[in-house]
């Protein structure tokens, strides 16, 4: 493989930085360096510029916030996807799009591999794999973690007796994944379950003991099942999920502790923060219970599980993943109004929803003077509605 180039899906972190110097020690392959900004904070000309100091022939740097808020995000806000019932996919969305840009780059570099630096009892490892499967299933794929068997203090101190930079120590040992829907912090104390995860677990989100005395209150927009503005103001997706993050962490909003099932088989405790997601998933689903019917009200969370669950396991390219998107796509023509949730102590609450679309009728739902529901019809309605009942009864009261 001498002379032939590799695209390394690069963080910065420790896996990735030490996997540029192994690639080329292992396999004697130039390593282009690939790091994507999707709203995480931290300074990525910085990321590209470690990628060359520690070896790499080169480093690219590509900022996909809209692609991803648009393209991945939307999706899931429009289906409620939660894993599980409570895991937004954070992580789980951001790993489809990276995958794609790596076989996107492994085809305009002429590259014979990917690489990432997922371990090999993850989730993430399925998911690079799976989208490099489907969509550059010529190039090989190289997953360093799957195949060195160092422990996290033997890749530390390859590392250190290298010279490579990493901003992990023995003493600070958590394993965090950022981007603008989520943040994902794993490993060391939280790897017991028992235990409460210490405050230095959190970054985005304050104690709810120590949020404000006072709630906040948001205003959100939606049109077709898309947020549009925030308090009046039209405003991009990108924008407003970032101002929902800021606001929301400062209330103590959006923190998320789970023991969840892996796809590989294991459970693992998982702690979350996601202050946008929980907000605008408990918005949409107040917004929709005003707009769609009965039926579809009922039958859409079966596709939201199934959706979620697809997501989770790396099938973002499945045929049914797009179909399933499309039948959500298809429930949002009206979810199109407002609504207003209230911020509190960790708490998010909707207080109030209006849209043009409302199935809500007051002079049916009252029972004030102005109610207009024909009460008379009800009888024949429950008649008839309880017959089959009716008749079971009967037929067992011929059995004393």
């Amino acid at each position: 493989m001498m002379g032939e180039t590799v695209i390394l899906a690069y963080s910065g972190g420790l896996d990735t930085s030490v996997a540029i110097r192994w690639l080329q020690e292992k396999y004697g392959l130039e390593v282009v360096a690939l790091a994507a900004d999707l709203g995480q904070p931290g300074d990525l000309e910085a990321v590209r510029e470690k990628a060359l100091q520690i070896g790499a022939k080169d480093a690219v740097t590509l900022d996909l916030k809209e692609v991803f808020a648009e393209e991945y995000v939307l999706p899931a806000l429009k289906a409620n996807a939660l894993y599980e019932g409570k895991y937004p996919l954070a992580t789980s969305l951001a790993r489809p799009l990276i995958a794609t840009e790596l076989v996107r780059e492994a085809r305009r570099r002429g590259a014979v591999a990917v690489a990432h630096g997922c371990t090999g009892k993850g989730n993430d490892q399925v998911r690079f794999d799976l989208t490099v499967m489907a969509l550059g299933p010529e190039l090989r794929i190289i997953a360093p973690l799957r195949e060195w068997n160092m422990s996290r203090e033997e890749e530390i101190e390859y590392a250190r007796e290298r010279g490579i930079p990493v901003p992990v120590t023995l003493e600070s040992p958590y394993s965090v994944d950022e981007n603008l829907w989520g943040r994902s912090c794993e490993a060391g104390v939280l790897e017991d379950p028992t235990l409460e995860p210490p405050e230095d677990a959190y970054e985005w989100t304050v104690s709810p003991a120590e949020a404000p005395q006072e709630p906040a209150y948001l205003t959100i927009g939606f049109r077709e099942g898309k947020p549009v503005s925030l308090d009046g103001r039209d405003m991009g997706l990108v924008e407003i999920i970032g101002e929902i993050n800021r606001v929301g962490g400062a209330h103590g909003v959006g923190r998320i502790d789970m023991v969840e099932n892996r796809l590989v088989g294991i459970k693992s405790r998982e702690i979350y923060e996601a202050p946008a997601a929980t907000v605008l998933i408990e918005a949409h689903r107040a917004l929709e219970s005003l707009t769609l019917t009965r039926e579809t009200m009922h039958f859409k969370p079966v596709l939201e599980a199934k959706l979620a669950e697809l997501i989770y396991y790396g099938l973002w390219y499945d045929p049914l993943r797009e179909a399933l998107s499309a039948a959500v796509d298809a429930t949002q023509r009206a979810v199109t109004g407002e609504v207003r949730v209230k911020l509190y102590k960790g708490s998010c609450t909707v207080v109030g929803r209006s849209s043009p679309f409302s199935l809500y009728d007051y002079s049916l739902a009252t029972y004030d003077r102005s109610d207009v529901f024909d009460h008379s019809s009800s009888r024949g309605f429950v008649e008839l509605w309880g017959l089959p009942l009716k008749v079971w009864g009967m037929k067992q009261g011929q059995k004393d």
